[in-house]
């Protein structure tokens, strides 16, 4: 079936009565018939049906093994990176998500995971930075908030060639746009509170295997550590799901038009988006996923604009996360990448004068007007 399909579907002829819209399991625990004998499910936190509806829809969605739903997309980033030991290596692209870097640099740095941060863009120093104990390579495609784009067949195959697993969020393309595991890679990750989800009412990660036994010891991580998602956020998340390919579809339309404005504008010095055809990324994004997502950064020419950027937009609201049908605009300097240090930021051109903008499903022109009135 065609993906749009698959989206519209989920959760649907599963339930045993029938019902068309998933039930909501609102139980902690479920009774056992005798001794050794269960239904299948136990404990809420080791399984529930509402939430199992989910990962096995998202499983097929990303064409792996086995799905986890967890209770944020950081939950999943931890309990991915628990999978290894003190002494593990990890190479990470160098432009990435500031919580991303924070749990690295902040709480697995002191359980002795070793991290050396690159442009995952370029594979020859993706190459010179594994060494023998290099467990894995995790990246961000298109990055968060610079939008570089990586090869991921290309770093799957390198990563193969020294024996490590390849790890990519793939929060900004998600499956309707971008499939990591079919690429080659060994896990992908979503913050599920973005796009897939897509409406701003619920926190959730989730996370896809491809290799059956991966996925066995991951089962354990994800039982063990216990951040899982409650029933009701799963079918939040399940309903969001339904409606992912119109959203998304409608959002890069809408991002396409907004990139090609902003960069006419001779108050904009610089427009990152993957779609535009001036882009770095452009033609490999073209290559390795089927469209270009509906998130750009751009930066103005003088910082002094940004306070009255902010203050003065009316429809476009100012506010962390991204992937909703509300547009949304964030100062990532101090807000989603303020963790990374600022000569990292200023090098990686997160400085004072860039703003990241998710692009939401409203009227385009609408988007355009409350920009330009808003001093641009």
């Amino acid at each position: 079936m065609h993906i749009k399909t698959e989206l519209a579907q989920v959760g649907n002829r599963l339930d045993p009565h029938g019902a068309i819209s998933f039930p909501i399991y609102h139980s902690a625990t479920f009774r056992h018939d005798g001794l050794g004998e269960s239904t299948g499910f136990d404990y809420s936190r080791s399984g529930n049906p509402t939430r199992q509806a989910l990962e096995d829809a998202f499983a097929r969605l990303e064409e792996g093994t086995k799905g986890f739903a967890f209770s944020s997309g950081m939950a999943a980033i931890s309990t991915i990176l628990s999978l290894f030991q003190p002494g593990d290596h990890l190479v990470v692209s160098e432009d990435l998500y500031g919580g991303t870097y924070r749990v690295l640099s902040q709480v697995f740095n002191r359980f002795g995971l070793k991290v050396t941060y690159v442009n995952t863009s370029d594979l020859a120093e993706i190459d010179k930075s594994c060494d023998e104990a290099t467990r894995a390579i995790l990246l961000e495609t298109p990055t968060n908030p610079m939008l570089r784009v990586s090869d991921i067949r290309a770093i799957c195959q390198a990563a193969k060639s020294h024996n490590i697993l390849t790890i990519v969020d793939n929060t900004f393309m998600t499956p309707f746009l971008q499939r990591p595991l079919k690429l080659g890679a060994d896990i992908v990750v979503h913050s599920a509170t973005k796009y897939l989800s897509g409406h701003n009412d619920v926190v959730a990660g989730l996370v896809v295997i491809k290799d059956e036994q991966l996925a066995e010891k991951f089962a354990f991580l994800h039982n063990a550590l216990g951040a899982v998602l409650g029933p009701q956020d799963s079918w939040l998340v399940m309903r969001g799901l339904k409606t992912l390919g119109l959203r998304l579809t409608a959002q890069e339309q809408n991002a396409q038009a907004l990139a090609h404005w902003l960069s006419s504008h001779p108050l904009v010095e610089q427009v990152s988006y993957p779609g535009l055809p001036s882009h770095p990324g452009h033609t490999l994004q073209s290559k390795q996923a089927s469209g270009f997502g509906a998130m750009l950064s751009f930066a103005v020419k003088d910082k002094s604009q940004i306070p009255e950027i902010l203050k003065s937009l009316k429809l476009i609201s100012y506010a962390e996360s991204l992937g909703g049908v509300e547009s949304l605009i964030t100062y990532p300097a101090t807000q989603t990448h303020a963790d990374i240090p600022e000569e990292t930021r200023l090098r990686l051109g997160v400085h004072d004068r860039l703003l990241r903008l998710s692009v939401g499903i409203e009227d385009v022109q609408d988007l355009i007007d409350d920009l330009r009135s808003s001093i641009l």
